[in-house]
């Protein structure tokens, strides 16, 4: 049963098709493995009984008028909100809300034929790196290389060692400022941003509203374009959802980028880059130049202020956006003592509902918003995100097709070894991804190596906006010359 688990959407598909298997058959397989992985903390709210019923519809529409997902087990991340079944943002504060309504990428999947195994663990709303500031603990890395427990990456964590692990056949994650790419890198398997709008935000649950975006996590890049070809698509209820046709990005896949011009970016060549993401790099670079494709030395001169920029945006639209939670129409409230009023009902539920992280963001973005620092703080960050448009704009213009990069710039790390160090350490892992969300353009994570512990690393490709076909195309020929077939070891 466990092999079913092991496939990709693809393989499962023509399995499905050809009578070879059952939805209900993957789905028990699925349901057994993520049984047998507590140690992973992945999942964290289980929908066994949903499943079940979504396999068995699925396997009674079997023949040539399925749709695209029918009967493909995945699962989701908690920010997506999911009707009747609990919907958290992994935060206490959300403690006990089961939403009225389904979010558009959730009806969307189902409505495709899509089972939900359960919800995913990530970062308390999508804020961190590592998936350590979850109201349900960390989640953990599938691949390890000693006895430490490594970080599955975050926010999409949950969604990441899931997929690495063979609990789900794929997953869904969101990305603010990486939250796809990095903890796909990190696990080894395959992560896409698309281009801001292309996919609807209704019913996820906000962290920055100009940032996030979310995407499939899926173990190669044919099954990230056939996920994200049924997430994608207009949505009247998202007003920053693009009206454009979604176009079918499986057939894009042929491998061939004879032609294609991929710049480098040289202000991605970091102080301090450990050498094998360095020669990762490089051997990224020689691949795609194998291929067929004219490889260009480009300038991004603006990259330096991304993180700082992003730092402040997102932050800022945080706390605008959790100004929400306050207990008064759902989710957690404080106990309150007699004499108590409803500022202090505020007060006393946030600063309980909230975890450390969420905290230090809301105030920073409160600070940055207020009178005398908005000018300061605020706006110029805003005025720094229109110069990294522009960089990548120019770059575009001038003939480049996608951009090669690092996707983190170190492989995964133990779960506890950043807790007492500098947060803006912490902050330092989005460094090659955030320029992507603050231009709003779509960029992947593709798995191209092990380090020299054996763990796996990412190279990121960043596309034109709305060309996702042509991005994936590009990364499929990169995932065809990398090879990486690597999975981690059973510990669990």
């Amino acid at each position: 049963m466990s092999e079913l688990s092991r496939l990709t959407i693809h393989a499962a598909r023509d399995a499905l098709a050809k009578g070879e298997t059952t939805a209900a058959d993957l789905t028990e397989a699925c349901l057994t493995e993520i049984e047998g992985a507590g140690a992973l903390n992945g999942f964290v709210h289980h929908t066994p009984e949903i499943a079940r019923d979504q396999a068995r519809a699925a396997d009674a529409r079997r023949g040539a008028d399925a749709p695209a997902l029918n009967g493909i087990p995945l699962g989701i991340k908690d920010l997506f909100c999911t009707k009747g079944v609990p919907s958290q943002a992994a935060s206490r504060i959300l403690s006990g809300f089961r939403p009225e309504y389904e979010s558009t990428v959730t009806r969307k999947l189902f409505e495709s034929g899509a089972v939900m195994l359960g919800k995913l663990n990530m970062d308390e709303f999508a804020m961190g790196s590592s998936n350590e500031t979850s109201t349900y603990g960390d989640a953990v890395n599938p691949w390890r290389t000693d006895d430490r427990k490594l970080t599955p990456g975050g926010s999409s964590g949950g969604s990441a060692s899931a997929v690495a692990a063979d609990l789900c056949l794929a997953a869904t994650g969101t990305d603010t400022g990486g939250s796809i790419r990095q903890p796909a890198a990190f696990t080894g398997i395959t992560g896409i941003k698309p281009t801001y709008g292309r996919v609807s935000r209704w019913g996820i649950i906000a962290f920055a509203s100009s940032l996030d975006q979310a995407g499939p996590m899926t173990k190669d890049v044919r099954d990230a374009a056939i996920l994200l070809r049924e997430m994608c698509g207009h949505d009247p209820l998202d007003s920053t959802s693009a009206d454009l046709a979604v176009p079918d990005f499986e057939a894009a896949l042929t491998g061939d980028i004879r032609g294609k011009t991929i710049g480098i970016p040289r202000e991605y060549r970091m102080d301090g880059m450990p050498e094998e993401i360095e020669a990762l790099w490089t051997r990224g670079r020689e691949m795609l130049a194998d291929a067929g494709a004219r490889i260009v030395d480009i300038s991004l001169p603006h990259t330096k202020y991304a993180l700082p920029a992003y730092y402040v945006i997102a932050p800022a639209e945080a706390s605008s956006n959790l100004a929400r939670y306050d207990g008064v129409r759902f989710g957690h409230r404080a106990k309150l003592a007699q004499g108590d009023g409803i500022a202090d009902m505020y007060e006393k539920t946030r600063a309980e509902g909230f975890g450390d992280e969420v905290q230090r963001r809301v105030m920073v973005g409160t600070y940055v918003l207020s009178a005398g620092f908005y000018d300061a703080y605020y706006n110029r960050a805003r005025k720094v995100r229109t110069l990294i448009k522009r960089d990548f704009e120019q770059v575009f213009a001038e003939g480049v097709d996608a951009i090669l990069t690092p996707a983190t710039p170190s492989a995964a790390f133990g779960l506890g070894e950043m807790a007492h160090a500098d947060p803006v350490q912490m902050y330092l892992n989005d460094v090659f991804t955030v320029t992507v969300n603050l231009a709003g353009l779509p960029g992947i994570s593709v798995p191209a190596g092990l380090d020299g512990k054996g763990l796996p690393l990412g190279l990121q490709l960043i596309g034109r906006p709305w060309e996702e076909g042509d991005l994936l195309n590009t990364a499929y020929a990169l995932e065809r010359a990398a090879g990486f077939v690597a999975k981690p070891e059973k510990w669990w």
